[in-house]
């Protein structure tokens, strides 16, 4: 839950929307291009090229890459078609000609004319829709795309929306404050209900606390108002205390690390991959033997 404070910094808009783009490929075509993609049927096969993987939390280190979707019809019925979606968190800073040479770029590269570009825009701003080159009798090149502006939907169109990828995107919608909770609520009902992977629950909730951004008070508010009433109640309950357990293992992690770099200088990369998924027992052992240990290797119990 809230308490997030420290990692928004260290978050780029950009990854969280792609890692969305690849946990829920279908689900966020059907939201984000719903134009394109509204007659897509279950065999239609959506996978992510030039594949990335995805972050095992939000607050990840990661390395941007771009990843175009593309969907085929196994049938042959329609030819694939290749959606290109880009994340812009101010409009004002969006470039039409930057994503219109990408465009051009990736149906040069798969040999095809049939690709969707289309733009999610996290703040209400202004920004062309359109590209037009011309001389002083023809348009040699028309280019526009699929707008999805989060800021100006309607929150309340969606509370009840049994696509995962606009329930955990209300806080990102249009509402009124004296909403906020209510739509925080939604959302994290929305997760609890349509996401059984207790990993992308985890990833996800964190996803909501970030663009809902609920002080201490509304906090308060949402456990003692909204909780309790909600069908979902002993899953969300669950869910916030595995993740204040996951957030205490990596404030003892980062911590334990900070000692061994003061203790013996810089800390090997095999040690760094230890400290990346240690059992509660693993840190408390390496905690004790850290104080007389002579060598890192010590401390891990491994042999020099």
């Amino acid at each position: 839950m809230p308490d997030k404070a420290d990692r928004k910094h260290t978050m780029t808009h950009d990854q969280n929307f792609k890692n969305l783009l690849i946990d829920y490929p279908r689900q966020s075509l059907a939201f984000f291009a719903a134009e394109e993609a509204g007659e897509m049927t279950p065999e239609v096969r959506i996978t992510p090229v030039r594949q990335e993987q995805t972050k095992d939390r939000l607050g990840d280190h990661f390395h941007e890459l771009d990843t175009p979707l593309l969907a085929e019809w196994p049938d042959g019925k329609r030819k694939a078609i290749l959606f290109v979606v880009e994340e812009e968190t101010e409009p004002g800073k969006f470039s039409i000609h930057r994503t219109a040479r990408y465009c051009l770029h990736l149906a040069e590269m798969f040999k095809t004319d049939r690709v969707v570009p289309a733009v999610i825009f996290l703040r209400p701003g202004s920004c062309p829709s359109s590209l037009t080159l011309s001389g002083d009798h023809r348009t040699y090149l028309y280019f526009r795309y699929v707008v999805c502006d989060l800021g100006r939907l309607p929150a309340e169109e969606h509370m009840e929306s049994d696509n995962i990828v606009a329930r955990l995107n209300l806080p990102n919608m249009a509402f009124t404050p004296d909403r906020k909770i209510e739509v925080y609520a939604s959302a994290q009902e929305g997760l609890v209900s349509l996401e059984q992977d207790v990993g992308k629950r985890l990833k996800y909730t964190e996803f909501i606390d970030l663009y809902a951004g609920l002080d201490d008070a509304e906090v308060t508010r949402y456990r003692e108002e909204h909780l309790p009433k909600s069908p979902q109640k002993e899953e969300i309950m669950g869910l916030i205390e595995q993740g204040r357990k996951e957030g205490r293992k990596e404030g003892e992690v980062l911590m334990f690390s900070k000692l061994l770099t003061r203790r013996f200088g810089m800390v090997p990369g095999w040690a760094e991959d230890r400290l990346k998924q240690p059992e509660d027992k693993d840190l408390e052992i390496w905690a004790d033997r850290i104080l007389d240990a002579g060598s890192v290797e010590e401390v891990f119990g491994q042999a020099s």
